[in-house]
């Protein structure tokens, strides 16, 4: 008999500004950007997961607008969901996990930041404006020093 598969979600909101950059957060434990975002906790929604962890760590109230995309992660068994959202409430303010919350043009996202990120950024900003469904392999930013991601 087969076991059941069992998934950690992580959940990721990209928010764009009026010029079209994209807000990301400096970890404060290492020394990486991210989108803000983390684990759905037990009994929460992916969406409402989203809208948590973007004010647990930026202080920014935020509505989800559209899912962008999903990510397999066989390796580590996890699912990860990234939606677009815009900004309803509250004030950008460093947080326990984040040092520092800038936005950045997608042609100048700093080089420490997670590589799969950058690839969910970019299916976001995609101006077809579907939903990505994408496989996701290699080392996680936790496995070379970084975050969940």
């Amino acid at each position: 008999m087969t076991q059941p598969a069992k998934f950690t979600i992580g959940v990721f909101a990209i928010l764009f500004d009026s010029e079209g950059n994209v807000l990301l957060c400096h970890r404060r434990d290492v020394d990486l950007w991210n989108l803000p975002g983390g684990g759905v906790e037990l009994g929460e929604t992916p969406w409402d997961g989203v809208v948590r962890e973007v004010e647990e760590e930026s202080g920014l109230r935020v509505a989800v607008d559209r899912l962008a995309g999903i990510y397999g992660k066989p390796e580590v068994d996890e699912i990860v969901f990234s939606f677009v959202c815009r900004v309803i409430g509250g004030a950008l303010a460093p947080s326990d996990e984040a040092d520092r919350l800038e936005y950045f043009a997608l042609d100048r996202i700093p080089p420490n930041t997670s590589r799969k990120q950058v690839e969910r950024i970019r299916d976001a900003a995609d101006e077809k404006g579907g939903v990505a469904l994408k496989e996701q392999r290699g080392p996680s930013s936790m496995q070379s020093g970084g975050t969940v991601g």
